[in-house]
C-alpha cells in the first residue's frame, strides 16, 4: 500500500518541479512485491521474493518533454534527482505536441469498487506455495516412463500506484494476482522430446484453480507424439482459446494512435468500415470487478469506458493518447484497451471441432510475424488435422500465410469458452479457408 507519508513526498516532489523550472508534471509512485517458487520434479530449483519501491516523473519544460524513474525515495536525493532532470530536458529537441490532458477527461472518482486486491495476500506462507507447486507435479511425475521431467511453479504478486498530475488528477491503483503452472516433456519418437503446459492464474488466492493442472499439462504433451506434416492447402482453421490472442494481437496493435500516425497500421483510414466478418464483436470492458485488466484510469490519468471495439465486424474505435492526437489533430481516446471481452458463441472447442471436416485445429504458434503496416502475416503452427469433425493426426513444422483483414472476414464462429482470468478473454476460433504449407 502507498502510504500517507510516501503520497506527501511524491506531491512534494511535483511541486518541487513546478517550482524548478517546470510548466507541468506527473508523478507516478508505485510499491509492490512478487514471489515464485520453481520447482523441477517436485524438488525446488528456483525461488525469487522481491519488493521494490519507485517514483516517475515526467517534465514538460519549455515545450520539451523528459521522462526519468528512480528509487531512492529520499528529498535530498530527489532533489538532485529532478534538478538534474529538469536540465537534462532543456536539452532535448522542443515538441510541442506534449502535454498533460485536458483536465476535463480525468477520472474523477465515484465509480463501484473494482475489488482487485485480495485482502488475504500477505497471510499466505511459503511453505504453502511451494506445496501448491509440488502437488502438481506430484499429479503426474513418476506416473509415466516417457516423462522427462516436470516442471512447476507457484507466482504471486501485488501492485500498488498512486498517480498525480499538476492539472488536478489524483488516483490510485492496487492489485494483487496468483498463477500455478506445470510444464511436460517426454519421449517421443527418435530424437524427439515434445513437451507441453498449462496454467490457472486468479486475482485472488481462494479462487485460484490448483487441480489437474500437472495432469492438463500431460494430457497435452501426449497428444503431441507422432507429429507430422500433412498437406499443404485451405483448411478451416479451429483456433483453442489459451492461442486465439495471438491473432486478436495484431488487429489491437493497428489501431494504436503511435501506428496512425507513422502511416505505420494496415488500420489505417478504416474507422467506421466493415473490416471483419459480423461473427466479430470485441468490447473493452474496463469496468467488471474482480477481472484481471479492469481500471478506472490510464497511464494518463484519463477515465476508462466501456466501448465497442468492433462491433459486428465494423471498427468503432481507435486507441489515440493526448500526445499523438496532438500531432494527427484528432480527438483522443484512451492510451490502450483494459480489458478485451469477445462475444462468444454456442459451443465449446470439442463443439467447433465436431462441425468441421476437413480443417486444422491450432493448438500453438511457433513464431512468425505480422507486417504492421499490410496485415501480411506468416506464423509457424502445430496442432491436429480434424477429418469429419474428429482430431485425427498431430500436425506440426506446418505455416499459415494470409492477410489479417482477409483472414478476420473469415472468421465463421467463436465459441464459449474464453479464460476467465485473463484480461483477454478470447474464445476458441474457427476461420474459413486459411492457407497451410506443409507437405
Amino acid at each position: 500500500m502507498i502510504s500517507d507519508s510516501n503520497k506527501k513526498l511524491a506531491q512534494w516532489a511535483m511541486d518541487f518541479a513546478l517550482k524548478n523550472g517546470c510548466q507541468a508534471a506527473r508523478v507516478n509512485l508505485n510499491s509492490g512485491s512478487n514471489s515464485s517458487f520453481e520447482l523441477r520434479d517436485a524438488k525446488m530449483d528456483k525461488l525469487q521474493q522481491a519488493s521494490e519501491n519507485g517514483l516517475s516523473i515526467t517534465l514538460f519544460v519549455n515545450n520539451r518533454y523528459g521522462s526519468f524513474s528512480t528509487n531512492r525515495l529520499d528529498k535530498k536525493e530527489l532533489e538532485r534527482f529532478i534538478t538534474n532532470g529538469i536540465e537534462s530536458t532543456k536539452y532535448l529537441a522542443e515538441d510541442a505536441f506534449r502535454s498533460l490532458p485536458d483536465s476535463s477527461r480525468y477520472y474523477k472518482g465515484g465509480s463501484p469498487d473494482l475489488q482487485m486486491l485480495d485482502g488475504k495476500f500477505d497471510s499466505v506462507q511459503p511453505d504453502e506455495k511451494v506445496g501448491l507447486a509440488r502437488a502438481i507435479a506430484e499429479e503426474v511425475y513418476g506416473t509415466d516412463k516417457r516423462i522427462i521431467s516436470v516442471e512447476s511453479s507457484y507466482s504471486d504478486g501485488v501492485n500498488f500506484g498512486y498517480l498525480l498530475a499538476s492539472n488536478g488528477f489524483e488516483g490510485e491503483t492496487q492489485n494483487s494476482w496468483y498463477s500455478l503452472s506445470a510444464s511436460v516433456s517426454v519421449k517421443g519418437e527418435g530424437e524427439a522430446r515434445p513437451s507441453s503446459y498449462w496454467y490457472e492464474s486468479s486475482l485472488f488466492f481462494d479462487k485460484l484453480i490448483r487441480n489437474d493442472i500437472g495432469k492438463k499439462a500431460f494430457e497435452r504433451v501426449l497428444r503431441k507424439l507422432g507429429q507430422t506434416k500433412v498437406k499443404s492447402g485451405k483448411y478451416t482453421m479451429v483456433v483453442d482459446p489459451l492461442n486465439s490472442g495471438r491473432l486478436v494481437s495484431p488487429m489491437i496493435q493497428a489501431l494504436y494512435g503511435s501506428a496512425l500516425q507513422q502511416k505505420n497500421s494496415f488500420m489505417l483510414n478504416k474507422l467506421g468500415t466493415q473490416v471483419a466478418a459480423a461473427k466479430m464483436t470485441l468490447m473493452d470492458e474496463p469496468h467488471l470487478p474482480q477481472a484481471s485488466g479492469a481500471r478506472y484510469f490510464d497511464n494518463e490519468g484519463v477515465a476508462t469506458q466501456r466501448r465497442a471495439i468492433f462491433e459486428n465486424g465494423v471498427l468503432n474505435t481507435y486507441f489515440i493518447d493526448t500526445y499523438n492526437a496532438k500531432k494527427m489533430n484528432v480527438e483522443p481516446t484512451i492510451s490502450s484497451p483494459s480489458l478485451l471481452v469477445m462475444k462468444t458463441g454456442s459451443k465449446d472447442l470439442d463443439g467447433l471441432t465436431a462441425g468441421v471436416s476437413n480443417g486444422i485445429l491450432v493448438t500453438g504458434f511457433n513464431g512468425g510475424n505480422c507486417n504492421s503496416s499490410t496485415g501480411d502475416f506468416s506464423y509457424g503452427i502445430e496442432g491436429f488435422l480434424i477429418e469429419n469433425g474428429k482430431l485425427t493426426v498431430p500436425v506440426s513444422e506446418m505455416n499459415i500465410t494470409g492477410n489479417m483483414l482477409s483472414l478476420w472476414n473469415s472468421l465463421v464462429e467463436t465459441g464459449n469458452d474464453p479464460r476467465l482470468s485473463s484480461s483477454w478473454r478470447i474464445p476458441s476460433l474457427v476461420f474459413d479457408g486459411v492457407d497451410f504449407s506443409g507437405l
